[in-house]
Parts: C-alpha cells; sequence; structure tokens
C-alpha cells in the first residue's frame, strides 16, 4: 500500500505498511496527502 497519509483525529503524517490504522491515536480514518504542483489548465 505505501503512501504519506494524514489522520482525520490527530492530523499527524502516518506512513502506512500493512495496517490502516493511526500508530499514535488508533484511528483509522485516514487522508491521502495530496502533492504541492498547482495544475493550470486552459479553457476552451
Amino acid at each position: 500500500m505505501g503512501g504519506t497519509y494524514k489522520c482525520a483525529r490527530c492530523k499527524q503524517k502516518v506512513e502506512l505498511d500493512d495496517h490502516v490504522r493511526c500508530p499514535f491515536c488508533g484511528h483509522r480514518i485516514l487522508f491521502k496527502e495530496r502533492g504541492a504542483a498547482i495544475k493550470v489548465l486552459k479553457a476552451e
């Protein structure tokens, strides 16, 4: 699975391996971190 996620309860950054659970508070709702890049699209 892997990747960087943010815990919904304690807002800590979490690295996932096999278990979908925050190691700090035990909460199971995590949000995937977005990239910092801004996308510019041309409107037609």
